[in-house]
């Protein structure tokens, strides 16, 4: 007769949290992307030109660069419980705010919108970043990264699917499009203040569990309370390998907030249904991009590669995906650029999920948030280099100038993975004094 196993199962409750952190990445994504869905309705009825709508998205950056330096601070020092918390209040209630703008001061109001929108949702990645560094080891986090960034994706497809079910095709009720959120919001953030605690303290983590988690690496003894200097993480060249490929989030910010015009611009899409079913492909596209780049690291991981050799050749076929997207401006055809934007979009999602991984591989715990703060400030920095250019590029040269912007998203994928590769041969791991572990 056989004995019947009295073993406990591992258990599974780290996917409880990453569940939460998909859904709190796809509100701040629906909230975001209601600009690139309506851009250019709203441009026809406030009569904006490429210029004004440039310096409306460079607000948000602008704000975006200010909080992941600020944020991934607030989270480092005070956890990502109370940290996550403070960012989603701070963007829903901006986000909730462009309802209240007014066409008399239009422009003013959306760039103050806009500002606030950008301070809260830059600590949504430095929060979901350390908390995969948290609760999965390393051999899962490129995995784990790759399904709650597929959030973003899955924001991206709601806004432009659901702003037609409350948006009048003349853009009359435009304002019920930023207000969708708000309930969301906040059931997110009473269920995330009730189940959230770090794996070491959870009472519903089983001890095999807490085991797998901590695989890798000692129980995390670090306090709450205790702050690693974010003088100590800015000179260092891994946080400098990991900023320099955030450079990449000016491509994802331009396919995100220009898109729209693009279609507008150069194939005449003035629907918001015709636009949205463009962008939804896109974002679908991009969804499975995000999860599929997490799990190929995991796959040569598996098969025996190095940690370096495994990150580095997801990479590469990342970027190899993104480079035809050089061609979408010389299509006369939509369907085939929207393809060419959606691939590429598919791996830079994918490139997202491999890169954030980057920085809980070779960083201590505690210094993740900050690291992901100063690498989110430098992509949104060449994101606000990006509208400005794009804004008066356009409106001094036409449709032409699409050209020049896809043919640098298609090659800069590339360049950048060589310079990481020359600033992080190895991706040798620091310890908690940021020493090289040996």
């Amino acid at each position: 007769m056989n004995a019947i196993s009295t073993k406990k199962p591992m258990g599974n409750y780290r996917y409880r949290i990453l569940a939460m952190l998909f859904f709190a990445t796809t509100i701040n994504y629906m909230d975001r992307s209601v600009m690139g869905v309506l851009g250019p309705t709203l441009m026809d009825k406030f009569h904006w030109t490429n210029t004004d709508f440039g310096y409306i998205n460079m607000s948000f950056k602008a704000a975006y660069a200010i909080g992941m330096l600020t944020m991934g601070g607030i989270i480092d020092r005070f956890g990502t419980r109370i940290g996550y918390t403070t960012a989603i209040a701070i963007w829903s209630f901006f986000g909730v705010l462009h309802a209240a703008v007014r066409p008399a001061f239009a422009l003013v109001g959306f760039i103050g919108a806009r500002f606030g929108l950008g301070l809260g949702e830059a600590g949504n990645f430095p929060a979901a970043v350390k908390t995969v560094a948290e609760w999965f080891p390393k051999q899962d986090r490129a995995f784990a990264t790759g399904i709650f960034n597929a959030g973003s994706n899955v924001g991206a497809v709601l806004a432009p699917a659901l702003i037609p079910l409350v948006v009048a095709s003349n853009g009359d009720n435009w304002q019920f499009a930023f207000l969708v959120t708000g309930f969301f919001s906040a059931v997110w953030v009473a269920l995330w203040l009730k189940i959230y605690k770090r794996p070491e303290e959870h009472p519903k983590v089983t001890k095999e569990e807490l085991d797998y988690i901590l695989l890798d690496s000692k129980a995390d003894k670090t306090k709450k309370s205790e702050k690693l200097p974010w003088s100590s993480v800015f000179p260092l060249r891994q946080t400098w390998a990991f900023a320099i490929g955030k450079i990449t989030d000016a491509v994802w910010f331009f396919f995100m907030f220009w898109s729209g015009i693009f279609f507008k611009q150069q194939f005449g899409l003035t629907n918001i249904k015709e636009l949205g079913g463009a962008l939804v492909v896109i974002y679908l596209v991009a969804d499975f991009g995000s999860i599929g780049g997490g799990y190929l690291s995991k796959i040569f991981i598996r098969k025996g590669w190095s940690l370096n050799a495994a990150r580095k050749i997801s990479l590469l076929i990342c970027a190899l995906c993104i480079a035809p997207v050089a061609f979408a401006a010389l299509t006369d055809n939509v369907w085939i650029a929207v393809c060419l934007i959606a691939l590429a979009s598919g791996g830079h999602q994918a490139w997202s999920a491999n890169l954030f991984t980057l920085v809980s591989d070779v960083m201590p715990k505690k210094a993740v948030a900050s690291v992901v703060g100063i690498g989110g400030m430098v992509g949104a920095v060449a994101g606000m280099i990006v509208d400005f250019a794009m804004g008066t590029g356009l409106d001094a040269n036409g449709n032409s100038f699409y050209f020049w912007m896809f043919l640098v998203a298609g090659m800069l994928y590339l360049v950048i993975l060589g310079i990481i590769h020359l600033m992080l041969p190895k991706l040798e791991p620091l310890d908690d004094n940021l020493k090289l572990i040996h």
